[in-house]
């Protein structure tokens, strides 16, 4: 191998935090800080973490991968991804004094990490960040929930020879059915039509704060989407019907990477491999 692993124990409000770094032989000077989403620990779902510090450690880019408090071998109470921030800055500082090469920063992480990055960048305006790598981001409420499941779900089940046979054969609770479609329906439309009446609700929610992350931050950012995730498509379905997100992914700066047939995880070899080989092309651009 043309890189080595080292355990690091760093401090975020006192308590020890554990990360594992990754040092090429010959490094480049930008590092990447894989964020964790929650709750797992540092390898990742299928070892998907470890393996992607590896396969950039292999093309000479630094990486860190930590537990947050709270989490794996790390100490403290545990924190969900709202209330990360200062774990973030730490791993960062420590990054940098464990690598000093490095000198700018990107941010990569999957579902509530990638939400994680821009509340960061959003909070801190942090000068290191150099670029943001967001995977399936997390913008989940229960009106971008309600209105997923009408168009995705309940649209591809008309669709489908299974749901009709079970219908015809009796074998469908039609009922029930209905109830659960209504019950989205209503919930989609109690949730806009309250947003609609007061604007001003909940106007430092994380989403929109996220939002905000995303617009002042000056940097590169790429975006990777399942094509089979519902997480990736409430986040569509949310930024597409959201004035906050208004002709944000659709900014220069926002790299797009659509990923067909591709579960939340990218479990499969096929498609881990590409999130790896679209991660690493992208930051050869920085």
């Amino acid at each position: 191998m043309n890189f080595r692993e080292s355990a690091l124990v760093f401090s975020a409000a006192g308590e020890p935090l554990l990360g594992i770094v990754a040092h090429p032989d010959s490094p480049a000077d930008c590092g990447v800080l894989i964020l964790v989403g929650g709750p797992q620990y540092r390898i990742g779902s299928h070892r998907q973490f470890l393996l992607l510090s590896r396969s950039l450690a292999a093309e000479g880019y630094p990486s860190l991968r930590f537990d947050y408090r709270g989490m794996g071998d790390s100490g403290g109470a545990m924190r969900d991804f709202e209330a990360v921030s200062e774990d973030v800055g730490a791993a960062i500082d420590a990054f940098q004094q464990a690598c000093p090469t490095v000198t700018r920063v990107v941010l990569w992480g999957l579902c509530d990490a990638a939400s994680t990055a821009l509340l960061y960048v959003q909070a801190r305006r942090d000068a290191r960040i150099s670029g943001l790598a967001l995977l399936n981001p997390w913008v989940r409420s229960e009106a971008s929930l309600a209105q997923t499941h009408i168009k995705h779900y309940y649209g591809q089940r008309l669709m489908e020879r299974a749901f009709w046979f079970k219908l015809l054969s009796g074998k469908l609770d039609l009922l029930k059915s209905l109830r659960g479609f209504l019950n989205s329906a209503r919930q989609a439309r109690a949730t806009l039509t309250s947003a609609t009446a007061n604007p001003t609700l909940d106007p430092r929610s994380f989403q929109e704060r996220m939002a905000e992350g995303l617009r002042q931050f000056p940097g590169a950012v790429l975006l990777i989407l399942s094509g089979d995730d519902y997480t990736a498509k409430e986040f569509l379905e949310y930024v597409g019907s959201n004035a906050a997100w208004s002709g944000l992914i659709a900014a220069e700066k926002i790299s797009r990477v659509d990923v067909p047939g591709a579960d939340h995880t990218f479990s499969t070899r096929m498609h881990r491999a590409t999130v790896e080989s679209e991660t690493l092309e992208w930051l050869a651009t920085l």
